[in-house]
């Protein structure tokens, strides 16, 4: 995105933790990395480190997305953003980033009143020539998507590659229809016809049709397709835009796959990873 859409994004992010509604009121200290604070006129995501602390509220919260397999930090992460796409969120990383030698530049703290980020954001230079930066924890296998992959992600797939844990596959998915009746039945059941994740959900079955996975044996963000099955029934976990992507270590330790379909529009292209444990010896 452009530099000036992605300042925006960051003032748009400021005024809402200015409100310090739950549970942006958790947050003590947000850091930005990458190549927005190097000055990069163009830059991938707004790479973000959130820093907070927990109440009563939270932990519930945390415990039950944790049970149900959600994505405990959806509620922050929508409150940062609100509509706006092309932000990565780290929350809790700053340490580990530091201990990588990642710069990270200061742009709020709790306690300080908002327009000292708002200086701070304002005294980065753009600079023509600092380019993007280079993306860490990339290999040839997804690099040519290694931009729309969140950086967990990245850090997730490498460690399987480089450990011999699991093989990746990414490529691009076709738009398709699986021919299972029982498929359609399924997605008919939760998604309308013009749902982006009904379309992801059938190019993903359709796929996974085609190379003799039988259908019944999937599980479709976080539903088994077959009624009444159960974990140790399951091939293949088919999640949508990271939703589950928390589980995709417990899957891949039980023997079983998983198959990203990262996040589209209705038109946007589909892109795919299929990550497949490599059996112990």
């Amino acid at each position: 995105m452009k530099r000036e859409r992605a300042t925006a994004t960051l003032h748009e992010m400021l005024d809402r933790l200015e409100q310090n509604i739950w549970p942006l009121d958790l947050i003590t200290e947000v850091h930005l990395f990458g190549s927005y604070i190097r000055g990069a006129l163009e830059v991938g995501d707004i790479d973000v480190v959130i820093q907070h602390t927990t109440d009563e509220r939270w932990t519930q919260h945390s415990l039950s997305a944790l049970f149900s397999g959600r994505d405990g930090y959806a509620p922050m992460r929508q409150a940062l953003r609100g509509n706006r796409r092309g932000v990565s969120f780290q929350f809790q990383e700053r340490q580990a980033l530091e201990k990588e030698g990642i710069e990270l530049l200061l742009l709020w703290r709790q306690g300080e009143p908002i327009t000292i980020a708002r200086q701070r954001l304002a005294a980065i230079t753009p600079d023509a020539a600092a380019g993007r930066a280079p993306r860490d924890h990339v290999l040839p296998t997804y690099e040519a998507i290694a931009d729309r992959l969140p950086r967990p992600v990245r850090i997730d797939l490498h460690r399987w590659s480089t450990e011999g844990t699991a093989t990746v596959a990414a490529f691009a998915l076709s738009d398709a229809q699986p021919r299972s009746a029982a498929a359609l039945e399924h997605m008919d059941d939760r998604w309308t016809s013009n749902s982006p994740l009904r379309r992801a959900a059938a190019a993903a079955l359709a796929h996974l049709e085609n190379t003799g996975l039988e259908l019944g044996r999937a599980e479709v963000h976080g539903r088994y397709m077959t009624p009444g099955a159960s974990d140790h029934m399951i091939d293949c976990f088919v999640d949508l835009g990271w939703r589950y992507w928390s589980k995709a270590q417990c899957y891949l330790d039980d023997g079983q796959a998983w198959f990203e379909v990262l996040p589209a529009t209705a038109r946007q292209p589909l892109h795919a990873l299929h990550i497949t444990p490599i059996p112990r010896a």
